[in-house]
């Protein structure tokens, strides 16, 4: 059964009064959450840290070049990213920056059945970016930002955002940028910010067929992107699921 379908078959487990009508629904199979009626995460009952949407698994893709021990997520949602990679490795460690309480305590509450150790910061993400570049602190290995939405209302919150990120990429790290439902103009915009902020990473994308959803990767230069070994000791993924992720990343495209 399509994923469509067992949507339309949910039933209603959670409501929130709040600005953002969180609600979440589920099925025999699966249990979702989602935002004014937008599904935001998927959860396989079964196996809590199988990825269930096309857009996760080209959001995971610096995967197949680097073994990453300190990963920042701007956005927990349901939690699928991180679930995923706590269960991939023990040497993963994943710290998540929500702003909304009401997101913490639905994670909490029906998307970590397995208790995994998520180390979460209830604050907004911007607010924490900033407070970092002021800390003598290492930067890490990956930061992923899924809260681009929240503060794309102007030109100069896009601008001040995205310089926030580079400021906290290190030179041997990537950061990943989730854009949902933007046009091309705003798609391109974003683009060209990130390549007049930084020259040090490469810039590639991903549109997701039959999503909204286009996925930015900034990857380190010397990472081979486009030499991708059909054997790698340097990543986390045992070898079939390296080989598929392998034959996916084919079809990223080029932004410098």
């Amino acid at each position: 059964m399509k994923l469509a379908q067992h949507v339309s078959q949910g039933r209603l487990v959670y409501l929130s009064n709040s600005a953002d009508q969180i609600s979440i629904r589920e099925n025999n199979h699966f249990r979702w959450l989602a935002f004014d009626d937008v599904i935001q995460s998927v959860m396989n009952l079964r196996q809590p840290e199988k990825l269930t949407l096309p857009h996760h698994y080209a959001a995971l893709m610096p995967l197949l070049f680097f073994k990453p021990t300190n990963i920042i997520e701007l956005g927990l949602g349901g939690g699928n990213l991180s679930r995923f990679l706590t269960t991939l490795h023990s040497n993963i460690k994943v710290q998540s920056i929500e702003l909304s309480s009401a997101v913490i305590d639905c994670f909490e509450e029906y998307f970590n059945p397995q208790h995994k150790h998520i180390e979460i910061q209830n604050t907004d993400a911007l607010s924490w970016l900033e407070k970092q570049i002021c800390l003598p602190k290492q930067k890490p290995d990956w930061l992923i930002c899924d809260v681009y939405q929240h503060h794309a209302d102007s030109f100069q919150n896009r601008v001040t955002l995205l310089t926030a990120l580079i400021d906290n990429l290190d030179i041997n790290g990537c950061l990943t940028i989730n854009l949902p439902d933007l046009d091309d103009q705003e798609i391109n915009l974003c683009l060209t910010i990130l390549r007049q902020l930084q020259s040090s990473h490469h810039i590639i994308y991903f549109h997701i067929p039959r999503y909204l959803n286009v996925i930015i990767h900034l990857l380190p230069k010397p990472w081979p992107i486009n030499n991708l070994k059909k054997r790698s000791k340097n990543t986390y993924l045992p070898q079939v699921q390296y080989s598929r992720w392998r034959e996916l990343f084919n079809h990223h495209m080029s932004a410098n």
